[in-house]
């Protein structure tokens, strides 16, 4: 027992020793010669040992040989290294020797790399204090998704939900700020993520638009020739004086025939470039101009010297009015037997249209095509008209064109004759074309040869659409191609969805809703009827009606049933076709309904004139009358918390709660306005007849005086008559 008692302090010294000089190979050695050093203290102290050099010892403990602690300056020059906070603050108190494991993982941490210490420091820092539940959702969002995005089951949710007043399903979305709500009462912070610019289900696609067309600078500008157009009646030689004019131009030098026209050509006559349509028919004429393409400069109106003016003649002169164009008036087949010049200009005075040598401005032309005379002179007219006409195009701006007419060609594909405008085509060039886009890929000319270019008012062949266009689309020239893709594919849309809505025409009975205040209003009518009488005395009729602020005006009268080209030249107008005892054909039936167009037939004379007045008469502002239904005298004033209110005695007629009224005193009106209050004993009543009381309330009129006459009055709205 005494032996274990005296082992147990010098077992514990070399511990403390350990402790206080941890971290040196010979500090270790000399805590362990610490306790044979006490026993042998006289012997040490008689004969001093000599000193030897210290011996470095391993321990079999540790798990590996421990580095040495480094000194202030090596850590402060080394590059970076993370610097354990027990280094740096200074401990309060001394603390107990530290067991040999947390020396381990003290000696760990030091040895530890820069980059995993600065790693363990950034995750410690990251990690967020707060435990709160964070949902996102994008709305719109369900009440099904949300539930999911808690972990709870729906119809826990749509409990909360009608406690808040709202009755939602499944499958209804929600506001973010009812779902902030049932968030928050279930323990969970929500947050709404906004979609990313351009994100969601449709992407947001820049369609280019075409660009207007720009005003020319006045040094751009150069002469162009004049468009001309043929038309008439059938049979009237049109064709052979189209021919005469190309043997002039084969006679003037140039080398080939027209062996492959394209519906329009060119002539040069004096020095001066002429260009012919060859469309003469006044069906394509009308489908050109209400696509809006006012290509026509000049009309040359052809009527045979032995026939005068016929019905197709008179159509195609309406047309050429209707256009604002120019017209010139050639008389053929002068060389015919029976040709009476003075019966075609008498007729044209009866139309509208004066001779220059009977002191009008129509330029009138004999011709006979078939022996050549008359037609330098016709060419010389339209030199001269084109000249008062002052036509300039400019060659420097982004071209632009006119469809004439579009094939689809064998080897070729869809083309298109084109008649340029401003500007100068050339191959390569990207274009849109009414809803169809395409890249010129070859420019051929009247001649069938191949040109590099094409300026304002030259005819030519363009190869290169998508698809086949209509006569009078524009051929606009845009940047690149894909732009032009692009456009196209939009007017694809919008033609599609135009489709599905009924185009708005003017019709007798929204026609007045549409007109703007203050502009003089016009009725535009096509008319139609069975005989000639009937169509002259409805003519007449019409025109018997007058007034100032309406004019009704015929665009165009004829016998005979209602034509497609009656729906065209409506189209074009803006007009109501109107048909007295006659038929309307399939064509011309099936066209109306496409574009909107609306007929009127009649079978009674007066019917018509009178539908007629009251279309007119509808365009009138209504007149404003008054109508006195009833008087009531103040017999007391009485004081009330809102007011003050007149005690009446209604003299004769009524008082109505929906009228106005006025105060008379002494026959001078005071007041004017409405009745805020009309009652009988304590019961709001709608009015109140003669010999009875009533209270009366005006507004906020408050200056009541016993004798004050109330007299009630309406106002009534008078359709105008002319």
């Amino acid at each position: 027992m005494p032996t274990k008692t005296t082992n147990k302090p010098s077992g514990k010294k070399p511990d403390d020793a350990k402790s206080k000089t941890k971290g040196t190979p010979a500090s270790k050695a000399t805590a362990r010669s610490a306790a044979p050093a006490e026993k042998s203290k006289p012997a040490e102290a008689a004969e001093p040992t000599p000193k030897k050099a210290p011996q470095e010892t391993v321990s079999l403990i540790d798990a590996k040989p421990k580095r040495r602690a480094r000194t202030a300056a090596e850590l402060e020059n080394k590059p970076f290294a993370h610097i354990p906070i027990s280094k740096i603050l200074e401990p309060e108190a001394p603390k107990p020797a530290a067991p040999p494991v947390e020396a381990l993982a003290a000696s760990s941490e030091a040895e530890a790399p820069p980059e995993t210490a600065a790693e363990s420091d950034a995750v410690g820092e990251a990690t967020p204090v707060s435990d709160a539940k964070i949902i996102h959702l994008k709305p719109p969002f369900t009440v099904k998704d949300l539930a999911t995005a808690m972990g709870i089951r729906p119809f826990q949710v749509i409990g909360d939900l009608m406690e808040m007043n709202i009755f939602a399903s499944i499958n209804q979305s929600i506001e973010t700020d009812i779902a902030s709500k049932v968030c928050t009462k279930h323990g969970f912070t929500f947050e709404k993520d906004k979609r990313k610019e351009g994100g969601g289900v449709h992407k947001v696609v820049v369609v280019p638009e075409a660009p207007k067309p720009e005003k020319p600078k006045k040094a751009e500008l150069v002469q162009r020739g004049p468009i001309v157009t043929f038309m008439g009646h059938v049979d009237h030689g049109k064709t052979t004086l189209m021919d005469a004019i190309r043997k002039t131009r084969v006679a003037a030098g140039e080398a080939g025939g027209i062996t492959q026209h394209i519906g329009a050509y060119s002539v040069t006559h004096n020095g001066q470039k002429i260009t012919f349509l060859d469309t003469p028919g006044h069906a394509a004429f009308t489908a050109m101009r209400a696509r809006g393409a006012s290509v026509t400069d000049i009309v040359v109106l052809v009527i045979a010297a032995d026939d005068g003016i016929m019905p197709q003649t008179l159509e195609a002169l309406n047309h050429a009015k209707a256009a604002k164009v120019t017209i010139i008036v050639a008389v053929t087949k002068m060389d015919a037997p029976g040709a009476n010049l003075d019966k075609v200009k008498g007729q044209l005075q009866e139309k509208g249209l004066t001779p220059e040598d009977w002191g009008g401005s129509v330029g009138i032309c004999p011709v006979a095509a078939l022996k050549g005379q008359g037609v330098n002179e016709l060419l010389e007219r339209i030199q001269l008209e084109s000249e008062v006409l002052e036509l300039k195009a400019s060659s420097q701006q982004m071209p632009r064109g006119s469809v004439i007419e579009a094939q689809i060609e064998q080897g070729r594909g869809p083309t298109a004759t084109i008649i340029v405008k401003t500007g100068t085509l050339t191959a390569g060039m990207p274009f849109i074309c009414g809803k169809f886009y395409g890249k010129v890929k070859s420019l051929i000319d009247d001649l069938g040869k191949p040109i590099k270019e094409a300026g304002p008012s030259t005819p030519c062949r363009v190869l290169g659409f998508s698809g086949l266009p209509y006569a009078g689309d524009e051929l606009v020239v845009l940047e690149s191609e894909r732009a032009a893709q692009r456009l196209s594919e939009e007017r694809m849309e919008e033609e599609r969805l135009g489709k599905l809505a009924s185009p708005q025409r003017a019709t007798l009975e929204s026609l007045f809703d549409t007109l703007k205040e203050g502009q003089k209003k016009k009725l535009y009518v096509i008319l139609k009827s069975d005989v000639q009488g009937s169509l002259e005395a409805i003519i007449t009729s019409l025109g018997e009606i007058q007034s100032k602020k309406i004019d009704l005006e015929i665009v165009h009268s004829a016998v005979g049933p209602i034509s497609e080209n009656d729906i065209l030249l409506a189209t074009a107008s803006n007009a109501v076709v109107v048909g007295f005892n006659v038929k309307t054909e399939a064509t011309a039936a099936n066209t109306a309904r496409r574009e909107g167009i609306q007929i009127k037939l009649f079978s009674i004379i007066y019917e018509l004139i009178d539908q007629m007045k009251e279309a007119m008469a509808g365009m009138l502002d209504p007149e404003t009358r008054e109508a006195v239904i009833g008087h009531a005298e103040v017999k007391k004033v009485f004081e009330l918390s809102k007011g003050l209110v007149a005690g009446c005695a209604v003299i004769d007629g009524r008082i109505s709660r929906t009228g106005r009224a006025r105060v008379l005193r002494g026959r001078q009106p005071i007041y004017d306005g409405g009745l805020a209050t009309l009652r009988r004993f304590t019961d709001d009543v709608k009015e109140v007849r003669s010999g009875l009381e009533c209270g009366i309330k005006l507004g906020d009129f408050n200056d009541y005086e016993p004798g004050d006459i109330i007299e009630c009055y309406t106002l009534e709205k008078l359709p105008q008559k002319l």
